[in-house]
């Protein structure tokens, strides 16, 4: 069984992760590939204390990187959306 530190691996701090938050109130996480759309909303509820409404989830596939003759690619990844309550926040995506 994996703890909600397992579950949640990092947040995702981009322009269009940043306006998300900003207009829709959705925050934007990287997350276990094994985990359900059920686990990760118990483990943000568990962590920030706040209430979810919703959460999308994509595996984006893992871009080709090239060192001058090599060639290879990026792990695949999980990424989570999550919509939490309106007046609610994140502290640790405010801080960064």
């Amino acid at each position: 069984m994996l703890s909600a530190f397992d579950i949640i691996k990092k947040p995702i701090i981009t322009e269009k992760a940043t306006s998300l938050k900003d207009k829709e109130n959705k925050f934007v996480f990287i997350v276990a590939k094994k985990a359900n759309k059920s686990q990760i909303k118990n483990a943000i509820e568990d962590m920030f204390k706040v209430d979810v409404e919703n959460i999308r989830t994509v595996i984006m596939s893992g871009k080709l990187r090239r060192v001058g003759m090599h060639a290879g690619h990026r792990p695949d990844f999980k990424k989570a959306i999550v919509k939490i309550k309106k007046g609610q926040t994140i502290k640790i995506v405010e801080g960064v």
